[in-house]
């Protein structure tokens, strides 16, 4: 099942992808007297995140990290490992470097399958490249200390289910209240950004699976 399914996708990315009809199913709302506003009229930053499949007791998994609570738009939160480009480095390039860093991923190891929509992150302003690769083995995680406050193991057959997407109140950056559809994983709500690749990434699934 593991090798169809790294064939498939391979096939399956170098086609047109569902990008804003996945994405905009998943965007959280806001529902509180108070608005977020974010300037948009900056050049949007680069960067990748890395969507690693690996296959563990028969199950295909993959790798999220909660990132550490800090002042801003994205402390505390669920995402995938990545983060933003530097130098002359491409999506692909900035995805291994990353996922190397935040958990101890080998790059020479990962095999690249190929890339999902470009997403802007509004409240960040990055312009994220969702890569999506496998790795023929189950790899041992290691958080960085200063990045990472811990690692979740999301499974292709929880995120394909017709109940996956549920829906939640969070407060946003400690004070917007939203209506967040979101994905739960290890007992943690995966909404926004992240979310809304996963979204994408969960329509190609059920397409080839």
């Amino acid at each position: 099942m593991y090798s169809a399914l790294v064939k498939n996708l391979i096939e399956r990315l170098k086609l047109e992808l569902p990008s804003a009809l996945a994405h905009d199913p998943l965007r959280a709302i806001p529902v509180g007297p108070l608005k977020p506003k974010f300037k948009t009229d900056l050049p949007k930053r680069p960067g990748s995140v890395l969507i690693l499949l690996y296959e563990d007791d028969g199950e295909i998994k993959f790798p999220l990290i909660k990132r550490p609570e800090y002042p801003g738009a994205h402390g505390g939160q669920i995402s995938l490992p990545g983060g933003k480009t530097e130098g002359s480095e491409d999506s692909i390039q900035t995805a291994l470097r990353e996922a190397h860093e935040e958990i101890g991923i080998t790059s020479r190891d990962v095999n690249v399958l190929g890339r999902l929509s470009e997403f802007h992150v509004i409240p960040s302003n990055f312009l994220i490249t969702p890569v999506v690769a496998s790795i023929d083995y189950k790899p041992q995680l290691i958080p960085d200390p200063y990045e990472v406050a811990g690692i979740l193991t999301g499974c292709i057959s929880g995120l394909i289910r017709e109940d996956a997407v549920g829906t939640t109140e969070i407060i946003a950056a400690g004070q917007y209240r939203m209506k967040a559809p979101h994905f739960k994983i290890d007992n943690e709500i995966v909404w926004g950004a992240t979310a809304m690749i996963l979204n994408e990434f969960r329509m190609i699934l059920k397409e080839i699976m």
